[in-house]
């Protein structure tokens, strides 16, 4: 196990190394002592669960990574613990449907993304009334819907999940 500090002699990291490269858990701190980041290296790559902490020491995000991109399902909270968004991943790009809320937790707008791009609905609420749709194709907005009796009769529920 390595420990290295900073300048202020608080902890900066404990980790593994293998052959001079990051290999297994490592732990990474901020200045102030609290926690910045926990997870495994393979062969230098981030690889599996990680966890990324606010100065503060609250969670600020976590989520698997591949090959030292992110992939699957990943979990945003803003300072104060609440959950801000949500969504998958592959290959390091946003994909599927992703949910973001407002500072009560409520969700306030979702979309369909592919390869980071809109591609698919936009769903927008307000106190957890759907108040605006939109379709997107590569990043473009091709249609949008004020009107929901329109909306729906055009599209299934099963395009909406």
């Amino acid at each position: 196990m390595w420990e290295a500090f900073h300048p202020n002699e608080q902890l900066k990291y404990k980790a593994l190394f293998e052959n001079n490269t990051p290999s297994g858990f490592w732990v990474t701190f901020y200045e102030n002592g609290r926690k910045e980041s926990e997870g495994n290296y393979k062969k230098g790559i981030k690889s599996g669960y990680w966890k990324f902490f606010h100065k503060s020491g609250n969670l600020k995000k976590e989520g698997r990574f591949v090959n030292n991109l992110e992939t699957k399902y990943w979990y945003f909270y803003a300072e104060n613990s609440i959950l801000e968004k949500e969504g998958h991943y592959k290959e390091g790009r946003k994909n599927d449907w992703w949910l973001f809320y407002d500072k009560d937790g409520n969700i306030n707008h979702k979309c369909q993304l592919h390869n980071n791009q809109k591609n698919g609905y936009c769903l927008i609420y307000n106190q957890k009334k759907l108040i605006k749709a939109s379709k997107f194709k590569a990043g473009k907005k091709i249609k949008e819907w004020t009107d929901f009796s329109s909306f729906k009769k055009e599209n299934s529920l099963n395009d909406l999940r």
